[in-house]
């Protein structure tokens, strides 16, 4: 294998490094729902997002409204703090929002 071509597979598998990087961190803070303007925190409600309805990835997939069934435990849906319990889901994270 020449050294050009040994070069260009490097930088292609950095780039699909980093591709995957912003996807996980692009995950891990999904972006707020507008029903939850004004209010300071939020959570990840795991066990309660219906088919198609999740608010985003998990290790199955990369983005919301992907469930493909009722109640799976790691999808998530978003739920003002205190909500979560009440409908039979697990807290998976509560997350501040700014002012």
């Amino acid at each position: 294998m020449s050294k050009r071509k040994n070069e260009m597979g490097t930088v292609a598998l950095a780039g699909a490094f980093a591709l995957g990087i912003s996807l996980v961190s692009t995950e891990a803070f999904a972006a707020a729902p507008d029903w939850a303007k004004g209010l300071s925190e939020i959570e990840k409600c795991g066990g309660v997002a219906k088919k198609g309805k999740n608010d985003c990835g998990t290790k199955n997939h990369d983005c919301g409204g992907k469930a493909k069934s009722d109640n799976l435990p790691d999808e998530w849906v978003y739920t003002p703090v205190s909500v979560c319990e009440k409908i039979g889901g697990k807290v998976l994270q509560v997350k501040k929002l700014k002012g």
